[in-house]
């Protein structure tokens, strides 16, 4: 499934209150450890996030402290990390599973099976959930036991371009990321065995804030799409006059030919509306001038934009009221607008 569709996913799993163990599988950097934080968040819920990787046996398990004899010493108690919650409820998430060694996933396998391990106890009103990398995505994991593997009902993720951008869009990606994405989807996870740097989802994020500080992106996403994303860039100064048209001042304003400055145009006018007012304006211009599938991912990005500046109703009620939408959206039932 893609990242929306595992949100909602999840979201409904911690709705019905259905604490079974999941195991969330896809390639590195698709977004397997912020999805699940977002549930928690919306959900009210606690979140701990642990790279089981990066323990061993003990941290996870304990350490055997010894009793002193006067207390009815002779034996050692366990003693459980301080990251395991003692009450509450939320979400534990063991990220990195499959790439922990098999004695560390035997100690994992306890807390997941039967919800405690030495003398911890999970409490009742948490989840566990785990994920990890695939062996075809050159992660270096483990084969995980079967009997491990058959306590989890099993997701998989895969990136996904409308995910990312609705996503994006909320967390104020700049829209010269989002208009390359929406013009080169394929750059949106590309794993590049001979490279250190290459692009996925969470890497774009990283290049959004280079980019903000007026540095490279090379460094997170490699060179070859650094290079795409530079060329692409330089096409934002060859945009028509987008303010003239979110104005309604576009009736003189040309189409661009260039099917890359298409992109970007569109894009633009989604993130850079700031009324309905200026949907309606930039509606209008589209339907006039340039053919349906543009019109249809302008409103799909002007939802998610209007909605990450509060701005849901205001836009309901202008689109709402435009004779040409309504006739548009009969053919269109998923670009429906609410308040």
């Amino acid at each position: 499934m893609n990242p929306s569709d595992l949100l909602a996913y999840l979201s409904s799993v911690v709705a019905n209150e259905v604490r079974i163990s999941l195991m969330i599988w896809g390639a590195p950097g698709v977004g397997k450890s912020s999805i699940v934080s977002q549930v928690a968040q919306q959900a009210g819920l606690d979140f701990i996030d642990i790279r089981v990787s990066q323990l061993a046996p003990t941290d996870l398990r304990g350490l055997p402290v010894p009793e002193r004899l006067e207390e009815g010493g002779g034996v050692s108690r366990w003693y459980p990390p301080e990251f395991l919650p003692r009450n509450g409820s939320g979400i534990l998430f063991l990220d990195e599973l499959n790439m922990a060694a098999p004695s560390m996933q035997g100690v994992a396998q306890q807390l997941i099976l039967d919800r405690r391990v030495g003398n911890y106890q999970l409490p009742d009103g948490w989840f566990v959930w785990a994920a990890g990398n695939r062996k075809e995505d050159r992660a270096s994991v483990f084969d995980m036991p079967t009997a491990l593997a058959n306590r989890f009902a099993h997701i998989e993720i895969s990136p996904d371009v409308e995910s990312f951008k609705k996503y994006a869009i909320a967390h104020g990606v700049s829209e010269q990321i989002i208009a390359f994405l929406s013009f080169r989807p394929e750059l949106l996870h590309r794993i590049d065995p001979t490279q250190p740097a290459w692009p996925s989802p969470r890497s774009w994020f990283m290049a959004d804030r280079l980019l903000k500080a007026g540095l490279p992106a090379d460094s997170v996403i490699g060179a070859a799409a650094s290079a795409e994303l530079s060329a692409f860039i330089k096409l934002f100064e060859t945009l028509p006059d987008v303010e003239a048209i979110l104005e309604g001042n576009g009736k003189h304003v040309d189409v661009p030919t260039e099917l890359s400055v298409k992109y970007a145009t569109t894009v633009s006018l989604a993130l850079r509306a700031r009324s309905g007012e200026h949907a309606v304006n930039s509606f209008r211009w589209l339907t006039a001038k340039m053919t349906t599938e543009w019109t249809r991912t302008f409103i799909h990005d002007l939802r998610q934009s209007m909605q990450s500046k509060g701005l849901q109703a205001p836009l309901a009620t202008a689109l709402l009221a435009e004779p040409t939408f309504k006739a548009f959206v009969k053919d269109y039932h998923e670009l429906q607008v609410t308040a």
